[in-house]
């Protein structure tokens, strides 16, 4: 199986998502909810027979001089009630009991139930921003020194480091494109959650490419006079199997069944995590290796070079 010699296809395909994500994100910028950029979030629920219109929503935000607001309507699991997310400038506690009160009485509903009520300054929120990405350089910064020093053994083994930090940024990426995906076509934001998905993909991540880089080093011994690219595509073969088990086997078929079945407020976190931790596994086969086999090779010196084509 001759992984490597069609990793420029993994590139293009991994490179091809991610500029998509960041279009969106150039023209329309990143769907930061309260928790990056402060403001309130209110999610109610209502009977499906009493539910409040998004006007009514609106008029209700305008009496209390709040004019960015957005609304998202869901149905529960048994699709029995229906869910508002309405996201709004920063609000009090008294402010909030005050429009769910009108709420209520805008439809008569004797059922209303408060699900879930943030609140976040945007001196807290510039914070939270800048501790989350202080949280990933630190683990970017780990994996580099740790994978270092566990190859030490081995030439060129600061190159592993940078390789699966890498392959990591690709992750990352990904998840960042998806969330922007999402935004655009379902409305989704990025809140805590998309951070606790982010770390969790990180983690995951750095686990199966020290999996794949550790088999690289232990062929590395046994096969010395193998060619080098040979040598990580037989390594990579020899822990597909195990990457592909321990992904799908275990947690991709968990995550996937929380994602249709368990209800909106964990929908858009279980499909990041989902799609995420499949781009871990993908990027440790067909981005982490491949990577460390052009820079070997040093095939950029080609990259923009005619290839010469010997006459028959």
């Amino acid at each position: 199986m001759n992984i490597l010699g069609k990793r420029y296809i993994f590139f293009s395909i991994s490179l091809i998502f991610i500029l998509i994500g960041m279009a969106i994100i150039i023209f329309d910028g990143m769907p930061l909810a309260v928790d990056f950029k402060g403001g309130s979030l209110l999610e109610v629920e209502f009977p499906n027979t009493t539910l409040p219109s998004t006007e009514q929503v609106k008029d209700i935000y305008d009496k209390y001089q709040f004019n960015e607001v957005s609304v998202q309507t869901a149905l529960d699991a048994n699709d029995e009630r229906t869910i508002l997310v309405i996201r709004s400038p920063f609000m009090d506690e008294t402010t909030k009991n005050a429009i769910t009160e009108e709420l209520q009485q805008s439809v008569a509903a004797s059922s209303l139930v408060i699900n879930r009520f943030d609140s976040v300054g945007p001196i807290i929120a510039q914070q939270v921003a800048q501790r989350a990405a202080i949280a990933v350089g630190i683990a970017a910064l780990a994996v580099v020194i740790y994978i270092t020093f566990a190859f030490r053994g081995i030439p060129h083994a600061f190159r592993y480091g940078i390789c699966g930090i890498t392959a990591m940024l690709h992750d990352v990426l990904v998840v960042i494109s998806l969330a922007a995906i999402g935004g655009k076509l379902f409305g989704w934001q990025v809140d805590s959650m998309f951070l606790t998905a982010l770390l969790t993909v990180i983690g995951f991540s750095v686990q199966d490419k020290i999996v794949v880089f550790d088999r690289i080093r232990e062929n590395s011994v046994i096969f010395r006079k193998l060619e080098f690219e040979k040598l990580v595509n037989h390594s990579i073969v020899q822990t597909l199997q195990r990457s592909i088990n321990t992904q799908l086997m275990t947690v991709e078929f968990m995550l996937l069944a929380l994602a249709l079945f368990g209800g909106v407020t964990l929908r858009e976190f279980a499909v990041l995590l989902l799609v995420g931790l499949f781009s871990g596994t993908y990027s440790s086969i067909f981005v982490a290796a491949p990577i460390l086999v052009v820079w070997e090779n040093k095939e950029w010196r080609n990259w923009f070079k005619k290839t010469s084509k010997s006459a028959a």
